[in-house]
């Protein structure tokens, strides 16, 4: 069985891993990045706490003694599921299985302004961008030629009041606590404003009513300025423009309102739901077409337990690439009646706010918040990070910063990056080289 699977996310990679040293299947996996990315600490290195190579492992590292898992540096361009064949930039391939982890992207709404002036955080590199763009801003501060345009460095709007909003917003206030008064002190940071907008009536609305009331609390309490049942209707790189008719000077919006999957062409249109994710079976077989799967957050699977789907979240999308492995080694060996339909169990939801302020509801009724949730919350992460040594540095950095409140990762490099992350190679197309019974490493 020849397996093609796009995007090394958590449930593509779950996926690949679960089929290494399988005899009868090969693999191959696709993805325009040769590393995995944590995308859960993402704020993290945004907000200098991490470096980006902390959070992630190269592909090919870990199937470096695998002998039927195969990577290729490569962009999804088109399924062509007639011909069994999908089009990439660097050539064809063809398969037998073909499985879509193409993981989601920001979601702006199809408001093009506000996608040409906002700051995304939803790769390692969007997240470098971020970092660099929150120094360089207190870098120009300091010789900004008017109150105005002071006023404007010195003030963050975040949009988005779920995890990832709360947890960035919570980051950037302990910055402006304990670091930025130290690296630029002829600066007031009493002046620096930092608001939190979610269009909702509460902050955390996934978790319970206990954790959403908590993490307003924490946030309100670090001096985050938090706006819930508001909208962020415009921006244009300078104003913010709210439901309310209240404008905010800004140079910095950061967008994480939601996320939109990222469905390649040649999906049928009527398979495509709300969110802009693919409508699979129980089974993750996308609905009316036989030898192609969805997992992870493109997605979309309605069970007696989750009628309007799964939520996007990591667990869920290593769960399904844990039984859809499963399901395909059933397949090759002829038990395919004993194939498994997916249900997700959910364990409980953690989110951190700063240092030792996070919540977490645990299944089926256990509720924690404080320090006793930052603890959890920093071990499950610390226990999904891939590779020892990533483990060693992720947990040295934390030490180092909870007992010196600071960090040593506030560097300001250059980037040129597209947001789009549609790069297009020079490479020439190569033929498809998965139809021969090996591929060469």
């Amino acid at each position: 069985m020849k397996v093609i699977i796009v995007g090394a996310g958590f449930a593509g990679l779950k996926l690949a891993r679960s089929l290494s040293k399988q005899k009868d299947i090969e693999v191959l996996l696709i993805d325009k990045n040769n590393y995995h990315q944590f995308q859960p600490l993402f704020y993290q290195v945004a907000t200098a706490g991490l470096d980006a190579s902390n959070i992630s492992f190269p592909l090919r590292k870990i199937f470096q003694k695998v002998h039927n898992v195969y990577f290729r540096l490569a962009s999804l361009q088109e399924i062509k599921s007639r011909e069994n064949k999908i089009v990439t930039d660097i050539g064809e391939f063809s398969y037998d299985i073909l499985v879509l982890a193409c993981g989601a992207d920001t979601n702006f709404f199809g408001n093009e302004k506000i996608k040409a002036a906002a700051l995304p955080m939803k790769s390692t590199a969007e997240a470098l961008v971020l970092r660099h763009h929150i120094i360089e801003n207190f870098e120009n501060a300091l010789i900004a030629k008017s109150d105005e345009e002071l006023n404007r460095r010195m003030t963050v709007v975040l949009v988005g009041g779920g995890p990832t909003g709360v947890e960035l917003s919570g980051a950037i206030a302990e910055m402006r606590k304990y670091i930025l008064p130290r690296d630029y002190p002829e600066l007031d940071f009493s002046k620096m404003k930092i608001y939190l907008i979610e269009g909702s009536p509460e902050t955390l609305a996934a978790m319970s009513e206990k954790s959403s009331e908590q993490s307003r609390k924490y946030l309100t309490n670090l001096g985050v300025d938090v706006r819930t049942g508001t909208v962020v209707k415009d921006y244009d790189g300078k104003t913010v423009t709210l439901s309310t008719g209240e404008t905010i000077e800004s140079g910095t919006v950061i967008w994480a309102a939601g996320i939109t999957g990222n469905v390649p062409a040649g999906i049928d249109a009527s398979l495509i739901v709300k969110g802009n994710r693919i409508r699979v079976d129980r089974y993750n077989k996308i609905q009316g077409i036989e030898n192609i799967y969805a997992i992870g957050d493109v997605a979309y699977m309605e069970t007696p337990k989750y009628p309007h789907g799964h939520p996007q979240l990591a667990n869920v999308a290593i769960n399904q690439g844990k039984n859809l492995a499963l399901n395909l080694k059933h397949q090759v060996n002829g038990n395919k009646h004993l194939q498994k339909e997916f249900e997700y169990h959910d364990k409980g939801t953690l989110a951190t706010v700063g240092r030792n302020l996070a919540v977490a509801d645990l299944k089926p009724n256990l509720h924690f918040g404080g320090w006793m949730a930052w603890l959890i919350w920093m071990s499950l992460h610390l226990f999904l990070i891939l590779g020892v040594k990533n483990k060693l540095q992720i947990f040295i950095n934390w030490v180092y910063k909870y007992f010196t409140y600071d960090s040593n990762l506030r560097l300001l490099i250059r980037v040129n990056y597209k947001r789009d992350n549609n790069f297009k190679s020079d490479r020439a197309p190569q033929p498809d080289k998965t139809s021969q019974p090996q591929l060469t490493k």
